[in-house]
């Protein structure tokens, strides 16, 4: 049942301090449009969780930079840019309520 330990990182500390839930939708949602998107996103540092999602998002991400400006930079600079990506839509958190 247990599937490991791990340490929890203080994001702010090491300068992601600034957490964003990013809902991406894909052009297509065929196999190699998934793992280009996927093997994309893991040579992204600032994604720290991706999910592939049901519903009316293909994936769901909670990316982590230094600040706004910085989050900005990762969209327009690399996230908008991977091909296959038709829509993003970004979420900023006010605080964590719980984490188990």
């Amino acid at each position: 049942m247990i599937r490991g330990y791990g340490a929890r990182l203080d994001e702010a500390a090491m300068g992601r301090g600034f957490a964003v839930f990013v809902s991406v939708k894909l052009d297509r949602q065929v196999e190699d449009a998934l793992a280009a998107f996927e093997g994309a996103v893991q040579t992204m540092p600032e994604v720290m969780e991706c999910w592939l999602m049901t519903g009316g998002r293909d994936y769901l991400l909670r990316v982590a930079t230094k600040d706004l400006a910085a989050f900005e930079r990762f969209l327009t600079g690399r996230l908008t840019r991977v091909p296959g990506v038709a829509t993003i839509e970004s979420a900023v958190p006010l605080r964590e309520v719980k984490r188990t």
